[in-house]
Formats: C-alpha cells, structure tokens, sequence
C-alpha cells in the first residue's frame, strides 16, 4: 500500500508545478508580445515625426539612430522627437489599463493578462526610461533637459522623482496583476511564492533574455537598460502580491492549458521585427 500512497499524494504535486509551468510560458510570450507593442508605438511614432522634420538616421532592430551633427538639430525637434514616442505609450498604457480594470479583469481567458502588460510596458516606456536614458545621457533624458534648459540637474532631479514614481506605481499594481489571472491553483494564497516566480518574475528574465538574443548583434545599452530598469515596477509588484491576500477568481475559468497560438505569435512578431529592420531601415 505504501507505494501507491507516494504516487498518490505526487499527482496533485505533478498537476500544480504543470500548471505554473504553463502560466510562465504564457506570461513570457504575453510579457513579449506587449513590449514590442509597445515599443513599436513608440519607435513608429519617433521615426515618423523625424521624417517630418526631414532628420537623418537608421532604424535598426534595437534603436533609432541619428546621423546628423549636433548643429543641425535644433530645440522643438529634440523636444518633439523623443517626447512623442513616450507620450504616446502613456496615452496607450492608460487606455490599456482602464480596459483591463473596467471591462476585461473580471472575464475569462488571458486578454486581460495582455491588456495589463501592455500598461505595464508603457508606464515603463515612460517613467522607467527616462531614468534608464539619463544614465546614459541620452534618447528621453533630452526632453527635460532642454526643456528646463538648466543644466543636467534638473533632468536628473526629474528622472529620481520618475523612478520612485514607478515604484509605487508597481506596488499598487499588485493587485491589478493578481485579478489578472484565472487558475485557482496559481491564486491560491498558499502557493503565492510560486505565483510571483512563475507569472512575473520569470516573464521578465526569461522574456528580457529572448528579446536581447534576438537584436544582437544591434542590441544597444539603452534597451538593456529599459529592459533592467522595468525592475522598478515589477520588484514591488511582487512585495505587494506576497502582502496581498486576495486569492479570488473568476466563476468559471478557463482550463489551464498553453496558448500556442500566442507562444507561435511573440516568436514571430520577434523574428519579423529583427529581419524587418536588418539591415536597418534608413530614413532623411
């Protein structure tokens, strides 16, 4: 009798790590297919008002890269060019998290996942990146610079208050993320560790990995660092889902099963996206 009691009691065991297995996988195709949405907002919108203003460069799978002169540029461009693609994934983030929370969080399914990490990728593309790109003095950091245009002070200044802004931004988001999820074995208070390491943790390192292997050789520190710096929102994402209690879901959920189609879908948005701008798409 004994051996049979072991396979028994290793089933549920069996059925519980299948299942955070497969809310990782689809969590890391959601985390993939959300940040080039967002990105490609934002880079559409920043290579076209540069051809606007009749501004040179390249478009390659990691950046927008100008080759002009620092004389040639001059104070609205800069503001425009490197405001508009943020101000943009912020209207887009919004939109995005309004739908989720008054329409999708309380549906089946994992559009409303997608919805949250586009939200999520555009508070990035907003608060993250500018202090991301104030270390290295350049892309968003440009904007309060010159719009202050005080010395690099100022923009630091605005870049620090940026950055504690996504922090409380990501700990109050926690319990966004939690109504975002169907399974009542992976809501299940007990298992809340595996929860945060399988559903946000994983799509982030795993996700960020896949995304940078694919852009080389073109990956630039600037995205490294928009990749990285996402931590600010999603390391008190998690303080705040293991403090939370909630462990609600929705009245019939769906079975937990892997989404091919949307595993099938961020590989190849992320293949097309490489091979559309390489060699990079050259603009002016």
């Amino acid at each position: 009798m004994q051996p049979e009691t072991a396979t028994n009691s290793a089933a549920p065991f069996e059925t519980e790590r299948h299942k955070f297995i497969t809310a990782a996988l689809n969590g890391t195709a959601i985390y993939i297919l959300a940040y080039y949405l967002v990105w490609g907002v934002h880079d559409v919108a920043k290579v076209g008002i540069s051809k606007h203003y009749h501004l040179r460069g390249n478009w390659n799978p990691s950046w927008v890269v100008y080759t002009m002169d620092n004389s040639e540029w001059w104070r609205r461009a800069i503001i425009v060019v490197y405001g508009v693609g943020p101000a943009l994934c912020l209207v887009l983030g919004i939109a995005a998290f309004l739908w989720f929370w008054q329409r999708a969080r309380a549906q089946r399914g994992l559009f409303k996942l997608l919805l949250l990490w586009v939200a999520f990728h555009s508070l990035n593309a907003v608060f993250g990146a500018l202090l991301a790109d104030t270390f290295t003095l350049s892309g968003f950091y440009y904007v309060p610079d010159w719009l202050f245009n005080m010395g690099k002070t100022p923009a630091m200044v605005t870049a620090c208050l940026f950055g504690l802004v996504q922090l409380v931004l990501g700990y109050f988001g926690s319990m966004a993320f939690l109504q975002a999820h169907d399974s009542r074995t992976v809501m299940r208070y007990t298992n809340r560790k595996q929860m945060v390491l399988f559903t946000l943790m994983t799509p982030w390192v795993v996700g960020g990995l896949f995304i940078s292997l694919t852009k080389l050789p073109y990956l630039s520190i600037q995205e490294v660092l928009h990749l990285l710096i996402i931590g600010l929102l999603l390391v008190p994402m998690a303080l705040g889902c293991l403090n939370e209690t909630f462990s609600e879901t929705v009245e019939r959920a769906l079975p937990t099963h892997v989404a091919w189609g949307l595993v099938g879908l961020a590989v190849l948005v992320a293949v097309a996206w490489r091979f559309a701008l390489s060699p990079p798409l050259v603009f002016g």
